[in-house]
């Protein structure tokens, strides 16, 4: 197998950059808490993984969506039928080890067709040992969580020329897991060490480039970080240094950060925010600026004194409206959340800043007077529109507009 590299003009391609032989399908399904069956073709990985179902409505990005430690305890629907098509490789990931448990297509995967290609769906998914249904009506599925919330249920796949195992057995182990609800995932997906990050974002003909000039310190809390997330900030200079999500104020301090960066994640944003909640709130005392995305919104808000709930359908895709209330302008936006920010929780003082446009919930604040912001959607995309990559170039004037004021402070005295 010949990968090919970002860096390559596909005009320059010398034919397929692989020849994959023909994937074998086994019997699989998806088996519901209430016994609903979907049954269809496995791919990927052999076995089952029991998880909650959701569906995602992105026309691109499988890969990056795959990858997306947010989707821990998840399996994936795929509303767009397609999926597969352009292959895999190794460059459009969101993490090295996904945390998905599964995922559900409605047509068969067909041989890639891209001149990125270096992989077929099903040897991916293999490599990564994640378990693979198509050839289901996904739409009842979809019918099925927009009526009803998302269930709990475990996918099965059999090896070919072996049959599914005992389906009620299938069943008693998705109507067994005790669901998201009260599950802090994030402790799951979060390094386990501090490391640097300095990779920045992704040019065609070019790949991934290097940070070379830093000019802020920022410190990035890993509640189950996007890749593209410490890109965004590491094109815009800021050198990145990741902490897991259990770090403490003392270690996170001991960076000496211009900036503190609360990420995305799984899970329940109330059970991580046990131990992460203080640590935010001693953060804050610092005047320090702060950005949140997703569960790091969620975490924010708790900080702050505000509630959050599980929703009844949850945000997953990349064609979504929020309205900046301050502005009016609406953004498309990409997003991947089932709990939500109860706006009328915000205390005296947080100003709810966007609102979906779906639904009217909560996505994002801001604190009055403080160089503290959040939002619950992605503005890095990946995938998804950049209508919202605005949001990081905010976070480093805030980071400027604080230094400039410590130093004349500084001359004054």
């Amino acid at each position: 197998m010949k990968a090919v590299q970002s860096s390559s003009n596909p005009s320059e391609q010398d034919g397929p950059p692989f020849a994959a032989p023909q994937p074998a399908f086994g019997e699989a399904a998806l088996v519901l808490a209430d016994g609903t069956r979907f049954l269809g073709k496995g791919l990927g990985a052999t076995g089952r993984s029991v998880g909650e179902v959701c569906f995602n409505t992105s026309m691109t990005g499988y890969q990056e969506i795959a990858t997306d430690p947010s989707y821990a305890g998840q399996i994936i629907t795929f509303t767009f039928p397609h999926i597969g098509n352009v292959g895999a490789n190794a460059e459009d990931i969101e993490t090295t080890t996904p945390a998905v448990r599964g995922l559900v297509l409605r047509a068969a995967v067909t041989e890639p067709s891209n001149w990125r290609a270096a992989q077929h769906l099903d040897a991916w998914l293999k490599s990564h040992n994640l378990i693979g249904l198509s050839g289901v009506d996904t739409r009842a599925i979809t019918r099925r969580i927009r009526d009803l919330g998302a269930p709990k249920g475990c996918i099965v796949h059999a090896a070919p020329g072996e049959t599914l195992a005992d389906v009620a057995a299938v069943q008693a182990e998705a109507a067994g897991w005790p669901g998201l609800e009260g599950m802090d995932l994030a402790a799951e997906v979060s390094c386990r060490q501090t490391y640097r990050w300095s990779e920045t974002t992704w040019a065609l003909g070019q790949g991934y480039g290097t940070l070379e000039q830093p000019r802020h310190r920022v410190v990035a809390i890993d509640y189950g970080a996007k890749r593209n997330i410490l890109r965004c900030l590491a094109t815009l200079g800021c050198d990145v240094t990741v902490v897991p999500a259990s770090a403490s104020f003392e270690d996170i301090m001991g960076h000496n950060p211009d900036g503190i960066f609360l990420s995305n994640g799984p899970g329940d944003p109330a059970a991580t925010g046990v131990y992460a909640v203080p640590t935010v709130q001693a953060l804050m005392g610092t005047g320090l600026p702060i950005f949140g995305i997703c569960l790091g919104h969620q975490i924010l808000s708790l900080a702050l004194g505000a509630r959050t709930e599980k929703m009844h359908l949850g945000h997953r895709g990349a064609n979504h409206p929020v309205k900046d209330l301050e502005t009016g302008r609406v953004e498309i936006t990409s997003q991947n959340h089932g709990f939500r920010v109860l706006a009328d929780s915000l205390p005296d003082g947080v100003v709810e800043s966007h609102i979906s446009l779906f639904d009217r919930s909560n996505e994002g604040l801001r604190v009055v007077g403080r160089p503290i912001f959040s939002v619950q959607y992605h503005p890095e995309a990946s995938p998804g529109p950049k209508d919202s990559h605005y949001l990081f170039q905010r976070f480093v004037d805030m980071i400027d507009a604080e230094k400039a004021a410590k130093l004349q402070n500084a001359q004054a005295h």
